[in-house]
């Protein structure tokens, strides 16, 4: 199969017939074999309805019904997990990003070789106060703290390689950083295509104004996870440590001060709270790293590695 598309969603009843002659025009122009997975996560309106009508006309039309609403993370991973084409593409469902934009994203992957390729939204129709602003804001501090070079990486048009898809997981609010999760998981060929960008022709917006604060809490957790994942005590111990001796030298200091002069009130000093501080939130790093190493080496996956090749076995 040349290309799986997946669509989260979350009452797009208007918009899915639309959207879905849409792309079945475009691959069918373009003679690709193709899957539609729809991942309906949690709809209160008449969307799984009009998904088993469209997939009752077209078998390339599949979908997937949540039982109740478990966010778009949840929804890409299931979606990956099902996906059976060699290019994996996701968009939403809004009609705001379009399927022709479908070939000339898959050249990149076939063509160019690259392993992820991530729309860029470069003209936008949304408020700009509420949304592009932060979204800049957000984007750059994604940008500087991953390294890579992307312009919109809450942009849900992007198109994958299939081996890349079913090497990483995507939970929590992580959608945001399926390049960063990528990238830790060896995967550095990451391209970026400016798309069209197309108003709301229906319904509403499902995001507010706490997507960008979680998004901030998300991307320090993913790179807390890439980074120590493995090997927290790496973390925990290095400052507990520090810690640790910061306050145990301050509190010998303070000691020999007292032998040395015998008025110096040790309990009365700022110093000595602050080095007792220091000694057991060191102590208590130091023991959280223990616990964390414990709950690594028992982890399921604690040895999975991905394997690029194999000779001979």
């Amino acid at each position: 199969m040349d290309l799986s598309v997946i669509i989260p969603l979350l009452n797009e009843e208007e918009s899915l017939p639309e959207l879905s002659a849409w792309i079945e025009r475009v691959v069918t122009e373009n003679n690709l074999s193709y899957e539609v997975i729809f991942i309906d996560d949690g709809s209160t309106d008449n969307s799984w309805n009009v998904i088993e009508n469209i997939s009752k006309n077209n078998t390339h039309f599949k979908g997937i019904k949540f039982q109740r609403n478990y966010g778009k993370s949840a929804a890409l991973n299931e979606g990956f997990k099902a996906a059976k084409g060699d290019i994996v593409f996701t968009m939403d469902a809004d009609l705001q990003d379009s399927p022709d934009e479908i070939p000339s994203l898959r050249k990149m992957i076939v063509e160019d070789g690259f392993d992820i390729v991530s729309g860029w939204k470069k003209k936008r129709y949304d408020n700009t106060l509420t949304k592009n602003i932060p979204s800049k804001i957000f984007n750059a501090a994604a940008r500087f703290s991953s390294g890579i070079k992307l312009h919109d990486f809450n942009c849900g048009l992007k198109v994958y390689r299939k081996k890349v898809v079913k090497s990483i997981e995507v939970f929590g609010e992580m959608h945001r950083y399926i390049p960063v999760i990528a990238k830790a998981a060896g995967f550095n060929k990451i391209g970026e295509k400016i798309v069209e960008h197309r108003a709301r022709k229906y319904g509403i917006t499902k995001f507010g104004w706490d997507r960008f604060v979680n998004g901030f809490l998300d991307l320090f957790t993913i790179r807390f996870i890439n980074r120590f994942g493995k090997r927290p005590m790496h973390f925990f111990g290095f400052w507990g440590t520090l810690f640790f001796l910061i306050g145990l030298v301050s509190i010998i200091y303070l000691i020999v001060a007292k032998f040395i002069d015998s008025d110096f009130t040790l309990t009365n000093k700022p110093a000595f709270y602050i080095a007792l501080t220091a000694i057991l939130g060191g102590l208590q790093l130091f023991l959280s790293g223990f616990v964390a190493e414990l709950v690594t080496r028992n982890a399921a996956e604690r040895n999975e590695y991905l394997v690029e090749e194999k000779i001979g076995l």
